[in-house]
């Protein structure tokens, strides 16, 4: 199952100088760095990618550059996303990082569209490490190094970085060789290695949703807040699935959209858990979590979507005998539900 993959796999520590440092288990860490192994790459390359991407992604897939990354998502018709990933160009070549799970899945259904296009596609997850560091000590002492504002990206000859956003420095590193260690040699005393709660609970409070097999198909980009954190573009032209994700947009508000919580269940929330509610009749239910992390608070951390109405009556519950209390908390961005 994925979440447990999430809260209990630890940093694998391939760099030889975490070989004697204790992993923390936990969710913070001042200076941390984090193992992706749960996350994967896919590489797009040919003279068409460009074009053939921006007829399948909500994004618009020509503001990627060398210097800046985005937020992108994968729907089926019916506008419901299927994958969502972080774009970013390196030399003449795309690159999707999403969960280590829907990387095969994605790569076959949209090479299904590939056609007559000069587009290759292929996983390369293999070829490179995946890790995140964080804290102000990566600021402090890595500044030369670094991308400035959140999505930007810095090159280098043996690696990529990738600014993300949070309530901390917090950067996406990509190597493909061994010599990126001299990247970390003025950290390397301050790193502590750190599982994946640590990059969990960083997104969440980022306010990004990562969408995962148990969610596939399960929410159209405005219920997971894409539109407010740059994952779609509404002037780009036609995509799979533009007609529902547009008509939402210019017609209507949505009804369910994603929240940040804390909980104090016992059982670590996971995402796809139902949500439920004492006076909901809906079809749909009361919504699904998307993803948990411990908070160093206690208990947990979590994004969920929900009805709107339900959560402003607090008529949201992640037990069926509605035993549990979720706090709503606050996102990073403003979230108009008037």
């Amino acid at each position: 199952m994925v979440a447990i993959l999430m809260v209990d796999k630890i940093m694998e520590k391939p760099y030889s100088f975490l070989k004697n440092k204790e992993t923390n288990t936990g969710p913070i860490t001042e200076c941390a760095i984090t193992s992706l192994s749960h996350f994967g790459l896919i590489r797009i390359s040919g003279s068409d990618k460009f074009d053939f991407l921006q007829g399948q992604l909500t994004n618009d897939i020509k503001n990627v550059s060398l210097d800046q990354s985005q937020l992108s998502s994968y729907c089926t018709h019916k506008g419901r996303i299927l994958a969502s990933f972080r774009v970013f160009l390196r030399d003449d070549t795309l690159f999707f990082l999403l969960p280590l799970e829907l990387v095969e899945p994605t790569i076959k259904r949209l090479a299904m569209f590939v056609l007559r296009s000069d587009v290759k596609i292929t996983d390369c997850t293999s070829q490179f490490d995946l890790f995140e560091i964080a804290g102000d000590c990566i600021k402090d002492n890595l500044s030369a190094n670094l991308p400035g504002s959140e999505n930007e990206v810095s090159r280098h000859d043996s690696y990529t970085i990738i600014s993300l956003p949070g309530d901390r420095p917090r950067f996406l590193v990509i190597t493909d060789n061994e010599n990126h260690e001299t990247l970390l040699e003025k950290v390397k005393d301050l790193l502590i290695p750190t599982s994946m709660n640590s990059w969990a609970l960083l997104d969440i409070r980022a306010g990004i949703p990562n969408i995962y097999q148990e969610n596939k198909e399960a929410f159209i980009p405005q219920m997971v807040n894409f539109q407010i954190i740059d994952g779609v573009s509404f002037s780009k032209g036609c995509y799979t699935g533009q007609e529902v994700v547009a008509r939402m947009h210019y017609l209507g508000k949505t009804k369910r959209r994603m929240f940040r919580a804390r909980t104090n269940v016992d059982e670590t929330p996971k995402p796809g858990d139902n949500l439920f509610s004492e006076k909901g009749r809906s079809g749909q239910g009361a919504g699904k979590v998307i993803d948990a992390s411990p908070s160093p608070d206690g208990g947990f951390e979590i994004l969920i979507v929900a009805p709107v109405s339900n959560v402003k009556e607090k008529d949201i519950y992640l037990k069926k005998d509605f035993t549990d209390t979720l706090q709503i908390l606050d996102l990073p961005y403003e979230v108009n539900d008037e």
